[in-house]
């Protein structure tokens, strides 16, 4: 008999998760595929000539990471709100319509990409094609598109927060959510100044990203700790307040460092880089607490055991999900932390801004920060909607993970390579002009290091066929105990 956290049998508000999730999964291996031909692109600048642009597999790669992973909060949060409120979703009818409505908007957003691709470079193109502007290309349409699910999502939360139990990890969602929804509005203003334009844009890129994003992470993280190993509430929660005040300040604080190219004073660039930096440290100390706590209870279980006490009160009961969460504590120092930190201090982003420095922090940030979480989240899904009581690793989860985390991990050190011969060669050997742009770029590490991002991109692709596998497996899969 599955825990009560387990059981998605009966919830409409966890089959709405599914459908999030399912979408989700589709999203991501659409983001890996167009990556990997942007990738083939960049080594064999002939592929798929006159098909299918490097701009616009680039467009559908960075904007899919963005969409399946909304697809998927929005799906975690359906997945635990009965769990949490101890009610089912208020105004789950309008979740659903608000689903068919957000899929439907990126199914046609996409396939405006794939077959008109080059716009007239005017108003109809920010309208109808695409803004132009990274991570957030979308056209206009479907950006309002974008805001009205994005309350009604937000209504939804609210209500069932409102009427049901309003436990911490409600309650800090809840006032997540609303910067979530509200930051967004910032990347739609639109002037001819580029420096106030990046200025608002990077509200979106980095208050949406970096504040919201990694407070909802504490989130789930809180109550996936809680349903994995029965983690106290207490501990996690007190964490969880903690990561609050310190993302929402850092976040904002942090948001500095990014302000080093577009005039404002230079106090801000150590601000930001310290402040940055510091954004991943409560999610790490959470986990720490956690497993701590977990394993001196287990130690002292199992030693009362010896004296015929049960331990299965300690068991791991979704040891997939497990490892995705603690890949994601970690990943997010990481990437995020690690990465971020020594690639956005002025004095070093002077070299390494626009290089692939960028990309390397990026895909080992977005990855480690949020992708692992979403993952362990789907694994949890999976495990209540099968009713499955433990839930263990399959020689396709084991693949699944060691391909996605070795193959992004070895992109990032195959960016970061790349990277630094851009700086030596472009900007410190040939100081940073056009003719030296072009010398970085044909250097022979260069030109080795983007071919072992092509490779470690096809591990990661690989390993996503095996994650897909096995969600999609785990229900008929006898491994399982149930």
């Amino acid at each position: 008999m599955a825990s009560k956290y387990l059981t998605g049998a009966g919830s409409e508000s966890k089959q709405l998760a599914t459908w999030y999730f399912t979408f989700a999964a589709i999203i991501f291996g659409a983001q890996l595929l167009f990556g990997l031909v942007a990738a083939i692109q960049y080594v064999m600048p002939g592929f798929l000539y006159g098909v299918l642009d490097f701009s616009i597999a680039r467009i559908i790669h960075i904007n899919a990471l963005v969409v399946w992973m909304v697809f998927a909060m929005f799906g975690s949060v359906y997945w635990l709100l009965p769990d949490e409120t101890g009610i089912e979703t208020v105004g789950i009818k309008i979740g659903k319509l608000l689903f068919w409505i957000f899929a439907a908007a990126i199914v046609v957003v996409v396939l405006v990409y794939l077959f008109i691709q080059v716009g007239p470079a005017d108003a109809t193109t920010i309208w109808f094609i695409t803004e132009g502007r990274e991570y957030i290309e979308a056209p206009r349409w479907a950006d309002w598109g974008i805001v009205v699910v994005a309350l009604g999502f937000v209504g939804n939360l609210f209500l069932t927060g409102m009427k049901g139990k309003q436990t911490g990890i409600v309650t800090v969602l809840m006032a997540d959510m609303i910067a979530f929804a509200g930051l967004y509005l910032a990347g739609m203003f639109f002037t001819d100044n580029i420096s106030v334009d990046q200025y608002w844009w990077w509200w979106v890129i980095h208050l949406w990203v970096e504040a919201t994003w990694e407070v909802f992470v504490g989130a789930i993280a809180a109550y996936a700790l809680i349903t994995m190993i029965g983690a106290h509430r207490k501990v996690v929660e007190m964490w969880l307040w903690i990561e609050v005040a310190m993302l929402f300040g850092s976040g904002i604080l942090g948001l500095g460092h990014h302000y080093f190219w577009i005039g404002t004073p230079e106090y801000w660039w150590e601000i930001g880089a310290l402040f940055s930096a510091l954004e991943p440290l409560p999610l790490v100390a959470m986990f720490i607490h956690v497993l701590y706590d977990w394993g001196k209870e287990t130690g002292i279980q199992i030693a009362e055991g010896s004296e015929g006490h049960s331990i299965t009160g300690h068991t791991v009961n979704n040891k997939p999900a497990f490892t995705w969460v603690v890949l994601n504590a970690f990943g997010n120092f990481l990437g995020a932390g690690i990465w971020g930190f020594f690639h956005t201090l002025p004095q070093v982003n002077l070299y390494t801004h626009g290089t692939q420095f960028t990309s390397a922090h990026g895909h080992l940030a977005f990855f480690g920060a949020y992708a692992t979480i979403l993952i362990g989240m789907m694994y949890i899904a999976v495990q209540g909607t099968n009713g499955i009581k433990v839930l263990k690793n399959t020689k396709a989860s084991i693949w699944a993970v060691s391909m996605i985390t070795s193959g992004v991990v070895g992109m990032g050190i195959a960016l970061t390579i790349a990277g630094y011969v851009q700086v030596l060669v472009s900007r410190a050997q040939m100081g940073a002009t056009w003719a030296a742009y072009f010398d970085g770029q044909s250097g022979m590490w260069f030109s080795q290091a983007m071919d072992w991002r092509l490779i470690m991109g096809t591990v990661t692709f690989l390993g996503f066929i095996f994650l897909a596998k096995d969600l999609l497996t785990t229900g008929k899969n006898p491994v399982h105990e149930r």
